[in-house]
């Protein structure tokens, strides 16, 4: 691992020990929209990281869910999402993470997806591989879409949107052997690189949401495209991921329901 790589599991673990520790204490917590949540974590989580980066590469630029975007002028960008399930964290619910990925002129270099509950690091670079805690992963080997585990996501403004998943959510649910909604994008792909899920789609997500992911799914040897097949671009905010063995059924489940 490069580097940048070393960094970015740095900045992921040391950000995931101050959430573990205040995982089920005393929160501040704040709503962003309707059911959009933030807490002091998320600040506490992101300051750690930005500073570990800033440390070692001052010039480079920070894209950060809480804090938005530094003015440095780099042809790299960090993205950090600090706490990837806000939600389940301020319940009680430990799944979440810590999302880090590194980008240089639009192309994904390295990534950090560390779960500090269960003490699980993932890591991914460009043409590197894709490891948890030092061992190499790669995805499953599941063939049919009636024999998978899928996983998504519901976007923040399904009150007010009819643009909700709802549709595609039971389209895959009478498809699939099940469908998950766990509520972190970034270990939903992490397991989807790891084998745990053979695959996982969802819109409406940030750039820091899924940029780690996307790369650890790549280089774990799945395939990730936008809905309609086409190259996967991050700042639309739609992802479909998967093994690659079912992409092309779940393709077929989508554009029935679009």
């Amino acid at each position: 691992m490069n580097e940048f790589t070393k960094l970015a599991e740095r900045a992921g673990r040391e950000a995931g020990a101050f959430l573990k520790i205040k995982f089920n204490g005393k929160l501040t917590i704040e709503k962003k929209g309707q059911i959009d949540l933030v807490t002091d974590a998320d600040r506490g989580a992101e300051k750690i990281i930005n500073d570990i980066i800033l440390s070692e590469y001052p010039d480079h630029k920070i894209l950060a869910e809480e804090g938005g975007e530094t003015s440095n002028e780099s042809n790299y960008l960090w993205l950090v999402d600090p706490l990837d399930g806000t939600t389940n964290f301020a319940h009680g619910l430990p799944f979440y993470c810590v999302s880090i990925a590194l980008m240089k002129d639009n192309e994904l270099l390295s990534a950090c997806i560390y779960n500090p509950n269960l003490d699980e690091c993932f890591v991914a670079e460009k043409e590197a591989g894709a490891y948890l805690n030092g061992e190499q992963i790669s995805v499953s080997k599941t063939d049919l879409i009636n024999d998978s585990l899928l996983a998504t996501g519901f976007p923040y403004d399904i009150r007010i949107s009819e643009s909700d998943n709802i549709a595609q959510f039971k389209a895959f649910a009478k498809t699939a052997q099940a469908v998950r909604r766990p509520g972190s994008a970034a270990l939903d792909l992490a397991y989807t690189a790891c084998g745990r899920l053979d695959g996982f789609w969802e819109f409406k997500l940030s750039p820091w949401d899924i940029a780690a992911g996307i790369l650890m799914v790549l280089e774990a040897g799945g395939k990730v495209t936008s809905y309609d097949g086409t190259d996967v671009d991050i700042k639309s905010g739609e992802v479909l991921a998967s093994n690659g063995l079912i992409h092309d059924e779940m393709l077929k489940v989508l554009q029935t329901t679009l």
